[in-house]
Formats: C-alpha cells, sequence, structure tokens
C-alpha cells in the first residue's frame, strides 16, 4: 500500500483537505499518515487537533514548532523549525507522497522537508493569484511539486505556464467544495443554539439578520492590521446587524488584529457580537448558507461562498486577482466602503450558486490519481 502523508498546519489547511483524507482512509490501495502541526496543535487557535481526532483521524505527529509574536522574522523561523520537525517526523514515517496545501509558510517547510528528503510532493490549490507572501510561496511550492491538483482551470492553465508537465496537472476542483456540498445536501440545516455556549460574547438569535466576520493578517501590510480590523467593526456596528466574529490566523500581523478586537470588547462596543477561535465546517457552513452578509478577506468568501451563493464583502488586497463569482464586492478598508457594501447585498439577498472552484468531487479524483499514478520521476525539469 502506498503511504501518503498529509500535513495540516491550521484550520484552513484541515477543511481544504479533510475530503481528500477521509477518500484516502477509505481507498485499499492507500494508507493516510496525519501530521498535524504549527497553529492546528495550538489551544489558542482552536486546537484543530482535536477536532481532526474526533472526526476519526488518527495523529500519527504532532509538531509544535510556531514561535510566538506573530511578526515576520518569527513567521521565518517558525518557517526553519518546521523543516526541521517535519524532516524527523517523514524519516520516521517514511511516506511515499507527501501531500502539502495551499500557501502558508508550514507549506513551504513541508515542501523544502519532502524535496531534499526525494519524496514526491502532491499539492493541492496551486496556480492561484492573490495577494500578500502567499503568491510567492504558491508558485514557489509549483515548482517543488510532482503532482498538482489545482482547483479550477485557470490555475491548472497557469500551472502549466509555470513550466509543469501537463500530464501531472490534475484539475480536480478544491477539497473544500466537497465538504460543502455534503453539508448543503443534509435535510437540516439549523445550527445548534449550544453554539453560543463556546467563544465568548452575547448570544446572537440566528433567526434575525447576522453577519459573519472573518478577517487575517495581510503579511506584506504588516502593522496596518488593529486599525484595518477596528475599520470593519465599525462598519459592521454601524448596520445594526448582530455579528459573528472569527478570530484570526496565526500569520504575522494576527496579533494586530487580535489586538483590535480585544481593545473593541474592553471598550464595551462588543454588543451583539460573539466571538470564537475557530469554528467546525459543518457549522461554517451552514452559518454562511444563513448569514445576511460575509464580511472579511477569507478565501472562503471566494471558494465556498461562490458555491453556496453567500452574499461576501472582500476587504483589502488579501484575495487580489483570485478567481470570484458574481456574490463578491471588493472594498478598500474603510468604514464607509465596507458599509455601504454590506447593506448593498442585505438588500439583494443570496446569489445563486456558481461551481467556479469545483463539483464537489475532489477529495475522490485525489485519492484515484495518487493510487493509480505509476513511477513519480523525482527530477524537476521546466517546459516550454
Amino acid at each position: 500500500m502506498k503511504k501518503i502523508c498529509v500535513v495540516i498546519g491550521s484550520r484552513a489547511n484541515y477543511s481544504s483537505i479533510k475530503s481528500a483524507m477521509c477518500a484516502i482512509k477509505k481507498h485499499r490501495e492507500l494508507e493516510l499518515l496525519t501530521v498535524a502541526a504549527a497553529s492546528a496543535v495550538l489551544d489558542r487557535y482552536g486546537a484543530v487537533v482535536d477536532l481532526i481526532e474526533s472526526d476519526g483521524f488518527k495523529i500519527h505527529e504532532k509538531l509544535h514548532f510556531l514561535l510566538e509574536g506573530e511578526t515576520p522574522a518569527t513567521m521565518a523561523k517558525s518557517t526553519g523549525i518546521g523543516l526541521i520537525e517535519l524532516s524527523s517526523a517523514f524519516e520516521r514515517l517514511k511516506p511515499d507522497v507527501v501531500i502539502t496545501v495551499g500557501d502558508r509558510f508550514e507549506t513551504m517547510a513541508t515542501t523544502l522537508a519532502a524535496a531534499y528528503m526525494n519524496i514526491p510532493i502532491a499539492h493541492t490549490m496551486g496556480g492561484e493569484v492573490t495577494g500578500t507572501i502567499d503568491e510567492s510561496i504558491r508558485h514557489a511550492v509549483t515548482k517543488f511539486s510532482h503532482i498538482h491538483f489545482p482547483a479550477s482551470r485557470d490555475a491548472a492553465n497557469r500551472i502549466e505556464k509555470l513550466g509543469e508537465l501537463r500530464e501531472a496537472i490534475y484539475c480536480v476542483g478544491c477539497p473544500r467544495i466537497d465538504l460543502v456540498a455534503d453539508i448543503l445536501g443534509e435535510e437540516n440545516l439549523d445550527v445548534s443554539h449550544h453554539l453560543f455556549e463556546l467563544g465568548v460574547g452575547d448570544k446572537i438569535d440566528l433567526s434575525e439578520p447576522f453577519v459573519l466576520v472573518s478577517q487575517h493578517p495581510v503579511t506584506t501590510e504588516y502593522g496596518a492590521g488593529e486599525k484595518q480590523i477596528w475599520e470593519t467593526l465599525l462598519a459592521v456596528k454601524k448596520t445594526g446587524f448582530q455579528a459573528i466574529v472569527l478570530w484570526p490566523n496565526a500569520d504575522a500581523g494576527a496579533d494586530d488584529i487580535s489586538r483590535g478586537i480585544r481593545k473593541w470588547r474592553e471598550q464595551g462596543l462588543a454588543e451583539n457580537m460573539h466571538f470564537f477561535k475557530n469554528l467546525p465546517i459543518d457549522v461554517y457552513v451552514r452559518l454562511m448558507a444563513m448569514t445576511k452578509c460575509l464580511v472579511g478577506n477569507s478565501s472562503s468568501g471566494i471558494r465556498e461562498g461562490a458555491y453556496i451563493g453567500t452574499p461576501v464583502v472582500n476587504i483589502g488586497s488579501r484575495q487580489n486577482a483570485r478567481e470570484r463569482g458574481t456574490n463578491v464586492i471588493d472594498v478598500g478598508y474603510s468604514e464607509v466602503e465596507i458599509y455601504d457594501a454590506i447593506m448593498r447585498h442585505s438588500e439583494h439577498g443570496k446569489f445563486s450558486a456558481e461551481d467556479i472552484y469545483g463539483n464537489g468531487t475532489a477529495g475522490k479524483q485525489i485519492a484515484e490519481v495518487l493510487a493509480t499514478i505509476g513511477q513519480i520521476q523525482l527530477q524537476k525539469t521546466i517546459t516550454y
């Protein structure tokens, strides 16, 4: 059996690869190895590792390599420590293929460790164009990878333009859409009222209008996060809608956004707002289907939002140039722009679904490719 190792370094990593993990685990010719690392093993980021285990996956390695501070320097150092820790884990696990997800710093650490150890690399969600340092990491990982699983046709074409072999590119769609399709297919999409026993803040009445806020740091705008999240919260409060607010991811600048949220709460401005470190994907998707609007700069608004039809106000440069549906309004960081966009969306309501990022079968396709692919040529050569 082929041993397929998946490295999960954050809550976004997990939702982006869960359906493929399920398919790999079920496949008779594949063995799933799971490594949880970086923010995925930390309670202050929602202890995603507990969620992975509760979903029935065995964790083969838990690696701590995320340095405190969330600065550009600690991000670089965390990548270096991750490279050391992951190379040791791969030496113990001896995988036949390593799957690395997306474009985060732990993705780069995973890629470099596997590449130097002559382990074939499968990369999901490559070929896309966005803002922040993620753009550079994503294309660099593409050049190290041997098997490509882009989420859209445009991304697949870009991977080929980067000099990758056409026969190594499998346009399967985004595994996150698989989860969305399964969840939306369920008869009951209600969210338990017990949800608000978790997190902090006022209890939200989900039968009344509410917005979702998910805003992360932009690494190339380091130091601006506190002001940026403050403008967002001012705009949300001005609408009069209730709000569910997620804490930021672990990228450089996360402390700035977290500080802004804490100050907001400490100044008594968080009436009708509830704050969560993390939400299970099934709950998050249900909330996306119910919300008046998703506000922030999360890729979930671009990917899942298009498939669900969620109205999205996309703030700033983090998702620059990523393919998007008619459900997205792009705005700058000012309270006025954000408020106006939320109100426009609240009047429009839900959008028609668009399958830009797949039709819900990506995970099964990934598992089948990994099971049937022949000998993988480790030596990379640019094609023209």
